[in-house]
């Protein structure tokens, strides 16, 4: 266990150090000046040059990486071209708002998928459960958006129950915060839940087939007992690794969320820096997308290792 900890976290850092590389050098060489665009069309070349040398642009590529690297190691994501402010605190702030979205959305996804994925397998030749994957199936070609702009018309423009854009943080209070929440998370978690129900009942259906549930009910068990007490956990396996691929997903369809309702969340942050050429913050703000994918990996790659003994003694 210690052995495939240790090797799950080398790979982790040897990944991450690439990905740092990667970002740094291609939004390097993205075409545009920062101190032009800083300074305006208007500025003279000895201002431009004057305010390169301010910003560090003048240093070697590899200096600037070096300089960038330490800082994030430290917990200092660098300094915005046009506010000249540590970037760091605004990241912070705005990923909280979008772990908030993505973490709902994905309780939505799980709450959606799990009894309705068993559901499917167990009584998958039942009228019931051929209308559950349909639904499910119509539910993976919605995009994201679409599902957002479709619920706002619905539950804030013509009913009046939630409303359509804004945003409100837990501490103002937890009503205005769950009715500000809800059409977001709603509208990742119930297409990314459509896709996972599909991976749930795949995954109970390969299990219902498997001897050792035959042999469970020829002891007495019905096929529900048999597959509460003993399939479920083996089921549990892929569904996990494809629920963790869900979470990053959720995490860049937050993006796009984040637009249709109006949150100030890392997505909203990330397009309006783009639009702006502040590549400063876009930089940190990837790299920062980039580490919590790897994280979710890496808490995926152990929360499989806990459940499946054959990945604790290395076994595939």
């Amino acid at each position: 266990m210690a052995v495939a900890l240790a090797r799950r976290l080398g790979i982790f850092v040897l990944t991450a150090l690439v990905a740092s590389v990667l970002v740094f050098a291609l939004l390097s060489v993205l075409p545009g000046d920062p101190a032009r665009i800083a300074l305006g069309v208007q500025a003279s070349a000895e201002e431009v040059a004057r305010e390169r040398t301010a910003m560090g642009l003048d240093a070697p590529l590899y200096q600037r990486y070096g300089s960038w690297l330490w800082g994030m190691l430290h917990g200092d994501m660098g300094t915005s071209y046009l506010t000249r402010q540590s970037v760091g605190p605004e990241i912070f702030d705005r990923l909280q708002v979008t772990a908030w979205v993505v973490g709902a959305g994905m309780v939505v996804a799980l709450a959606m998928a799990l009894p309705l994925g068993v559901a499917a397998a167990v009584r998958a030749r039942r009228p019931d459960g051929l209308v559950i994957g349909g639904i499910s199936q119509v539910g993976i070609a919605i995009p994201a958006f679409l599902a957002g702009v479709l619920l706002s018309t619905v539950f804030a423009v013509e009913l009046g129950w939630l409303p359509s854009s804004g945003w409100q943080a837990p501490i103002e209070g937890v009503g205005g915060f769950l009715s500000y929440l809800a059409l977001p998370a709603l509208a990742l978690g119930l297409v990314q839940g459509s896709v996972l129900t599909r991976y749930v009942r795949s995954a109970v259906l390969d299990e219902l087939g498997e001897d050792y549930l035959r042999t469970a009910r020829a002891k007495g068990l019905t096929r529900t007992q048999a597959l509460l007490r003993h399939g479920l956990r083996n089921a549990a396996i892929p569904v996990v690794t494809v629920a963790g691929v869900q979470l990053t997903t959720l995490l860049i369809g937050a993006v796009v969320i984040e637009r249709v309702f109006v949150i100030p969340g890392l997505g909203s942050l990330l397009l309006d820096k783009v639009s702006q050429r502040d590549m400063a913050e876009v930089q940190s703000i990837v790299m920062v997308l980039v580490l919590a994918v790897l994280v979710l990996n890496l808490l995926v790659d152990l929360v499989s290792t806990a459940i499946d003994p054959r990945m604790r003694s290395g076994a595939r």
